[in-house]
């Protein structure tokens, strides 16, 4: 059986700002993924600093904090079977126009600044990110009912 993974997505401002908090949202939960934490927030620059160490070098980083605390941002945690790489496959290509068709970048964005949504990109960086934005008392177990015919 696969394994049950949580993963931390963030709805960017741009998500935020065109209105598809809602429609991205609601692709997550069609996959059967479980939200176990969401909450609309503002981030810190020391939060990002942290989050985004990693492009504190390149030339757009200033931008790029500017961008993602231009509106507060919608942090997700999802939990389902192979969560983690099922949530990259619905979110696509870093840069929407080499995403594939469906995607919620190919669907909904043209250019790699404005790509709407941050998912984790491994086991380690999810459970890192997940720490990073949410408190365990703002996680939530609990049994769905659809959980036996998403999970087997």
């Amino acid at each position: 059986m696969a394994d049950v993974q949580r993963t931390l997505v963030l709805l960017k401002p741009d998500a935020l700002q065109r209105d598809l908090l809602g429609e991205i949202l609601t692709r997550f939960e069609r996959k059967g993924l479980k939200i176990i934490g969401l909450k609309l927030f503002q981030l810190s620059d020391e939060q990002l600093n942290v989050h985004y160490a990693h492009l504190a070098e390149k030339s757009f980083f200033a931008d790029l904090k500017t961008f993602m605390k231009h509106t507060p941002v919608v942090g997700i945690v999802l939990e389902g079977m192979e969560a983690i790489a099922e949530v990259r496959k619905m979110i696509g290509s870093t840069n929407p126009l080499q995403a594939d068709a469906g995607t919620v970048r190919a669907d909904f964005s043209m250019n790699v600044s404005s790509n709407l949504v941050h998912a984790s990109d491994s086991v380690e960086n999810a459970a890192e990110e997940v720490k990073r934005f949410f408190k365990e008392e703002e996680l939530f177990a609990y049994a769905k009912i659809t959980d036996q015919y998403i999970f087997g």
